[in-house]
């Protein structure tokens, strides 16, 4: 970044996603409208809500960068000459919205060349929110205090594996993943927390042998490489994000600061 510095924009960008989170929380607290959209996932109040705030949000920031968001993906016309893009999901997990469970998110990433350089990931129900960039390190804030320094864990030998795993997506090719794993333990968790759950070393690896989008992950995916860890598909390819014609994420695995 030579017009602005990522530790700056960090701070913007994580005012707009708690400004998101309280139009999310308003909403949250009654009843609100669900709608359907073509691909049959469930579109709330809170989505558009959230939307409106983060575009305005960006857009007024003192760079101009062309934004990605799930709820308009026709209006992005590619990312600019230097490569980068906001890539957003103003409400991952709009299941666990719906079901109130708190486990839903808001995304924020910076993309540049295909990498996530910087991403903010925000849980209003949980109020706790997870931040990283490159060259600047990962954190968490609970509750509105300091930030602290987060990082991925290394495995022991002779204990279980710690694997987070989808709420809402179960699936029996991650199933089959495990099993050579030997013993392990699931820990279930809805959006984007999977992979921030690795990020601050509160699990080992995240396998995603499932469908997903680029803006599911590229917050996050931004936070766990500024933690240590990774985002590779089975074959070992880092996960990418320069291709925008295609949103749909290839299969994936979070590893922490161990590998199988």
């Amino acid at each position: 970044m030579t017009d602005i510095s990522l530790p700056v924009l960090m701070d913007q960008v994580e005012q707009i996603a708690l400004q998101a989170g309280e139009a999310i929380m308003a909403i949250y607290s009654r009843e609100f409208t669900i709608e359907e959209k073509e691909d049959k996932s469930p579109l709330t109040e809170a989505d558009k809500a959230a939307n409106s705030i983060i575009v305005a949000g960006l857009e007024a920031l003192p760079v101009s960068i062309p934004v990605l968001t799930e709820e308009a993906v026709e209006a992005f016309n590619g990312a600019d000459g230097n490569g980068r893009y906001w890539l957003v999901d103003p409400l991952d997990g709009t299941k666990e919205f719906i079901k109130r469970n708190g486990e839903f998110t808001v995304n924020i990433a910076l993309i540049e060349r295909g990498r996530p350089v910087l991403g903010v990931v925000y849980a209003p129900a949980l109020d706790v929110t997870y931040l990283g960039a490159e060259g600047v390190g990962a954190f968490k804030i609970e509750a509105k205090s300091e930030r602290q320094p987060i990082e991925v864990a290394v495995h022991a030998d002779a204990t279980a594996w710690r694997i987070v795993g989808s709420r809402s997506h179960a699936s029996q090719d991650t199933l089959d993943w495990l099993k050579p794993l030997g013993e392990y333990e699931l820990v279930p968790m809805g959006s984007s927390l999977k992979i921030c759950l690795v990020a601050e070393g509160a699990a080992d690896l995240y396998p995603r042998l499932g469908p997903t989008c680029l803006w599911d992950t590229g917050a996050a995916h931004a936070v766990v490489n500024a933690a240590g860890g990774s985002v590779e598909t089975p074959e070992g390819v880092v996960l990418g994000y320069a291709n925008t014609a295609e949103t749909l994420n290839p299969w994936f695995v979070v590893y922490g600061g161990s590998r199988p």
